[in-house]
């Protein structure tokens, strides 16, 4: 898996402007902050995004991947404002989960989501290593 930044564009953030990877693709749908049992697991936002994002991590590891495997991430949230808000907090969240790993990344601010008192929904894209990987290191090595 290597990242792509176009020359001469500011280094992103927590997130990479683009990921190139070879194996079986997987695409794991949108996760809420439930637990197993299909329950919240709280009512604050950067819990149910930390919820949100085990459960993707999940997923990709019941395919035989890693949280290093998610090549994409997409965050859609109610609330910009509750989103900005704990950003920080979101920051360690998320570095307990996928550590210095930034797949690319979008967010999308939505009137509401499907399951009431959800704040955060994330899909993903991951790629598992099929064995073919041409790329010397990184999850595939």
């Amino acid at each position: 898996m290597t990242t792509v930044e176009p020359d001469g564009w500011p280094r992103p953030h927590g997130y990479a402007h683009g990921v190139l990877a070879q194996g079986r693709m997987l695409a794991v749908a949108g996760q809420i902050g439930w637990n197993e049992r299909g329950v919240l697991v709280a009512s604050d936002f950067a819990a149910q995004a930390e919820q949100a994002l085990r459960n993707v991590v999940t997923v990709v590891e019941a395919a035989g991947g890693s949280a290093r495997s998610v090549v994409r991430l997409t965050w859609y949230v109610t609330d910009l404002d509750e989103y900005r808000a704990c950003r920080r907090e979101l920051g360690q969240r998320y570095r307990a989960i996928f550590g210095t790993h930034y797949p690319a990344m979008t967010l999308v601010q939505v009137a509401a989501l499907l399951e009431p008192g959800a704040k955060v929904e994330i899909e993903a894209t991951a790629v598992i290593d099929d064995g073919t990987s041409a790329f010397g290191g990184g999850p595939f090595a």
